[in-house]
This record gives structure tokens, C-alpha cells and sequence, in this order.
């Protein structure tokens, strides 16, 4: 009788040991129905999300509407150089992250606080008319809101100038003109706009949260207050840092609108209100230099996709449920 080759047992042991999955061809003739119903978004994505990336070549280019811009000269990081090298560069760098930075903290704060109150209201009727009232000024275009805080900070005839201030004893003030105002306007203003739409989903965690958590906490003395920390913010941090996450990826990003709208591009508040955005969309008008406004998108969306990154890392250390990939 033959030895066995010991090479051979060895593979096989580990063979034995080991799942063996099955082939990705087998696995999409078996789940074929599904991939032909996720196909049209997978379309979808692949128009409006990556054929465009090919645009990115602009940033790096010399635009020649004549050459095209296949033809047009490539002027390497030229754009980028122009772009941080402006005497406003620091200030619109400066204000976008600011603003977003108290965008992210309050909204997250407030919405988060009156999810929990409107959860804790005991007439239903009422929460859900608060939640409406709450969530109207988000379906609200940017335009109808310049003009609503323009009725109020009107020189002539707004309504702070002329009954507000006057009941105070103050003198009207020129709030189109004076910068030092504006940035708690315009925190305020998107505050008030978009704080009902993450209410309601921060509201929507926390109704789905099983009520014997709470039944057991009031069986063991727990307050309100402590089942709000123990039990109601923990098991929504998982929406919470999605949320999270999403904004940070816009950090680099401002609100046209809401910088553009709301002060009416009044170029006495630059100092405070010009933006990124703001500022290469000026730049455009005046210089029609596409490659520049390009380039500033592609630092916007680098910036975004990598504070994403680093911040889902440092999650993922902390949680690895809770990252979002």
C-alpha cells in the first residue's frame, strides 16, 4: 500500500476548512430579475454622476471655445494657482468653512431637540402641526425667502426699521450696507429654512425605537432626561452620524441661494457674505474664465470627498456599525 502524498492530504484539509463562494456569473443568473430592475438607476447614475467627471479636464485647461475643449491648451494647475492666489482668497475660504461648520453643529443640535419634543408631545394634532409649520420654509425657493427677510430689513419699509427698532428706541440701520450683521441673519435665515426636513428624520429614528426600552427604564426610576441620554440619542447616533457625514462632504460647498439671494449681492457685505461659490460665479460673469470656475469644483468636490473619507475612518475606528461604508 502507497504512502499518501502528504502535499496532497495538507490541500485537501485546507479545502475542507474553507466556503467555497459561488462564481459571480452563477450568482447573477440566479438574481438576474433583480439586476434588470436595478438597471434604469444604474443608467441613470452613470449619466448625470460619471460621464460628467470627463469635464474635470476643463479645470486643467486653457478654454478656446474655437479649439474646443479637446483642442484647447493645457495649462496644468494654472486655474488652481489663479484661484488661491487672489487677495479674497483667504476671506472666501474662511467664510465657507465657517458657515458650514455653524450650519452643521446648530442644525444638528435643534433638529435633534425638536425631534425629541415633538415625540414627547401628548396631542398629536398639535405635533403634527407644529411638524408642518416647521417643515413649510424648506419647500420655499431662495427667492421668495430674500424677499421675505427683505421685507424685513428694508431700509425704508421693513418691518424691523420701522416698528421694532423705533419701539426699542433705536435708530433704523442700514442692514444692506453694515457686514457685521450678517452672519447671524444668515445663520438664522438657514436654520429657519431647512431645520424641519432633519427634524422630521431624526423624528422618523426616533419613533421607530422599540417602546420597551422606555418601559423598562420607568420600571428602574429612569427620568426623562436620562432615558433621553441612555436610551433615545444612542440608538439614533446611527442616522445621526449618516447626516453628519453627508454635510461634511459639503463642507467646502456654500448655499448659492442663501449667499447669493438673501443678500441681495450687496457688495458691502463681501467682507462676510462672499463665498466660494459666490465668488467664482462673480468671476465668471466678468472674466468668462470657465476653466477657474472649474477648477473650483474639482478643489469643492476633492475637499468633500476627502473629509468624508477621514471622518467615516475616524468613526469606523470608534464603531465599525456605525460608518457609513
Amino acid at each position: 500500500m502507497s504512502a499518501s502524498n502528504p502535499s496532497v492530504s495538507l490541500s485537501k484539509a485546507n479545502n475542507a476548512g474553507r466556503t467555497i463562494k459561488p462564481s459571480i456569473w452563477r450568482v447573477m443568473r440566479k438574481y438576474w430579475v433583480f439586476y434588470v430592475m436595478m438597471l434604469p438607476a444604474i443608467v441613470v447614475l452613470v449619466i448625470n454622476n460619471y460621464i460628467p467627471m470627463f469635464g474635470t479636464l476643463i479645470a486643467f485647461k486653457d478654454v478656446n471655445y474655437q479649439k474646443g475643449i479637446w483642442g484647447s491648451d493645457w495649462v496644468g494647475f494654472s486655474n488652481f494657482k489663479y484661484l488661491f492666489s487672489t487677495e479674497t482668497a483667504w476671506i472666501i475660504t474662511r467664510n465657507t468653512l465657517l458657515y458650514n461648520t455653524a450650519f452643521i453643529v446648530l442644525t444638528l443640535v435643534i433638529s435633534v431637540a425638536f425631534a425629541i419634543m415633538f415625540n414627547e408631545m401628548r396631542n398629536r394634532l398639535l405635533s403634527k402641526f407644529h411638524q408642518s409649520a416647521m417643515f413649510l420654509p424648506y419647500f420655499l425657493s431662495w427667492v421668495v425667502v430674500s424677499y421675505l427677510v427683505y421685507g424685513f430689513l428694508s431700509n425704508e419699509h421693513g418691518f424691523i426699521n420701522q416698528t421694532v427698532l423705533p419701539f426699542l428706541g433705536l435708530k433704523p440701520i442700514e442692514w444692506y450696507s453694515q457686514s457685521q450683521y450678517w452672519p447671524i441673519i444668515l445663520v438664522v435665515v438657514k436654520i429657519w429654512k431647512e431645520i424641519g426636513y432633519t427634524t422630521v428624520i431624526y423624528m422618523a429614528a426616533i419613533i421607530g425605537i422599540d417602546h420597551e426600552y422606555y418601559e423598562a427604564a420607568l420600571i428602574d426610576g429612569a427620568s426623562k432626561w436620562q432615558q433621553i441620554r441612555k436610551i433615545t440619542i444612542p440608538l439614533i447616533s446611527p442616522v445621526i452620524i449618516v447626516m453628519t457625514l453627508l454635510q461634511i462632504g459639503r463642507i467646502f460647498n456654500a448655499d448659492f441661494g442663501l449667499f447669493f439671494q438673501v443678500t441681495r449681492n450687496a457688495g458691502a457685505l463681501y467682507s462676510t457674505t462672499q463665498v466660494i461659490d459666490t465668488y467664482v460665479y462673480q468671476t465668471f460673469l466678468a472674466i468668462g474664465d470657465i476653466g477657474m470656475s472649474s477648477a473650483a469644483g474639482l478643489v469643492q468636490s476633492v475637499v468633500g470627498f476627502t473629509l468624508i473619507y477621514l471622518s467615516n475612518l475616524a468613526v469606523r475606528r470608534i464603531s465599525k456599525d456605525d460608518a457609513l461604508f
